[in-house]
C-alpha cells in the first residue's frame, strides 16, 4: 500500500457505480466523512452492507446512493427511526430500496465466512422468524456428524469496505481500539479496503484488545481528523449526542432533509413530481 491519500483519490479509484460497498463500524469509528465522499462524488446503484444502518446510512439512502441495502436492525440509537430508511422501503423515495435482513449473528457470521472465502456460515439461529424466508442469504443446512439442523447464511463479500481508524504506521499499518464491531472481517471479506485514521505515528502503542490490519489487506489510507463525526473514535473524541437527536427531525421531512443535503454540499438524487414532505 502507498503513502496516505486525500480521501477524495481513495473513493474515485476505489468506489465504483454498482460496487457493493460495506461501511463498518459499531457505535464508534463509524466513517462518515468517508461516506459524505462517497455521496459528493456521486456514486449510484450502490448495495450498502452495515451490521446497523445507523444515520450513516439514513444519509445515503435519502441522498438516492443505493439501490440495495444488507442490514442488521435499523435504527437511530436511542431516539427512534431512520426515517429516510423508512421513507425508501415504504414509499420508494427517493426511488425504490431492495432489502436483506439479517440478525446481528447472521451478518457477523456472512461476515467471517466472507473472509474465509468460504460459500457460507453455520449459526443456530433465524427460528421462528420470518428472517428465513429470503432463501436467497438464508437457509438451512443438515450438519453431516450431529445431524442437526443449522442456519446458514450466504457470505458476504463486498467490492470495497471502508472503515475509520484511530492510526496509521509510517508503513501503511492500521491499529484500531474500542469497540471494534466486524471492521476486521469486513476488511478481510472485501476485494478493496479504505480506511480513515485520526492521525499518522512512527510506532503504535500497547493497547489490550486492539486490532492491527496490515498494510496487505489495505488498499488506501487516508488521514481525515474527525473523520467518525457525528460518532466518536475512542481516545480522540466523544459522541454527539444532539446532533443524533436533531437528525430525528431533519430526517422525518424530505425538504429538511434536503436543505441539509444542501448545506453540506451533497448532492441528492433528482425525484421528479414527488412532494417534498412525508
Amino acid at each position: 500500500m502507498p503513502r496516505p491519500v486525500p480521501l477524495s483519490e481513495a473513493i474515485a479509484a476505489h468506489v465504483h457505480d454498482g460496487d457493493t460497498v460495506a461501511l463498518e463500524g459499531f457505535t464508534h469509528l463509524i466513517p462518515f466523512a468517508a461516506a459524505h465522499e462517497i455521496a459528493r462524488q456521486g456514486r449510484r446503484h450502490l448495495t450498502l452492507v452495515r451490521m446497523t444502518p445507523d444515520l450513516v446510512y439514513d444519509q445515503l439512502i435519502g441522498l438516492g446512493v443505493a439501490d440495495e441495502l444488507v442490514f442488521s436492525y435499523g435504527g437511530n440509537p436511542g431516539v427512534g427511526s431512520l426515517h429516510r430508511l423508512r421513507d425508501a422501503v415504504e414509499k420508494h423515495w427517493p426511488h425504490r430500496l431492495k432489502v436483506h435482513e439479517h440478525s446481528h449473528a447472521g451478518l457477523a457470521n456472512a461476515y467471517v465466512a466472507g473472509a474465509a472465502r468460504l460459500p457460507f456460515a453455520v449459526l443456530r439461529g433465524y427460528r421462528g422468524t420470518d428472517l428465513e424466508e429470503q432463501r436467497d442469504i438464508i437457509s438451512r443446512v443438515t450438519c453431516p456428524f450431529t445431524g442437526e439442523e443449522l442456519a446458514a447464511v450466504k457470505a458476504v463479500n463486498p467490492d470495497v469496505a471502508v472503515i475509520h481508524a484511530q492510526l496509521a504506521d509510517r508503513d501503511g499499518n492500521v491499529m484500531l481500539w474500542g469497540i471494534t464491531g466486524v471492521q476486521r472481517e469486513a476488511v478481510l471479506a472485501a476485494e478493496r479496503a479504505i480506511v480513515t485514521v485520526e492521525e499518522v505515528v512512527d510506532e503504535f502503542p500497547e493497547h489490550t484488545g486492539a486490532v492491527i490490519l496490515p498494510n496487505w489487506v489495505l488498499s488506501a489510507v487516508s488521514v481525515v481528523p474527525g473523520g467518525a463525526w457525528p460518532s466518536y473514535a475512542a481516545g480522540y473524541s466523544v459522541r454527539d449526542n444532539d446532533f443524533y437527536q436533531q437528525w430525528d427531525a431533519v430526517s422525518r421531512d424530505r425538504a429538511a432533509f434536503l436543505r441539509w443535503a444542501q448545506e453540506n454540499g451533497l448532492p441528492a438524487a433528482r425525484v421528479e413530481g414527488v412532494e417534498a414532505h412525508v
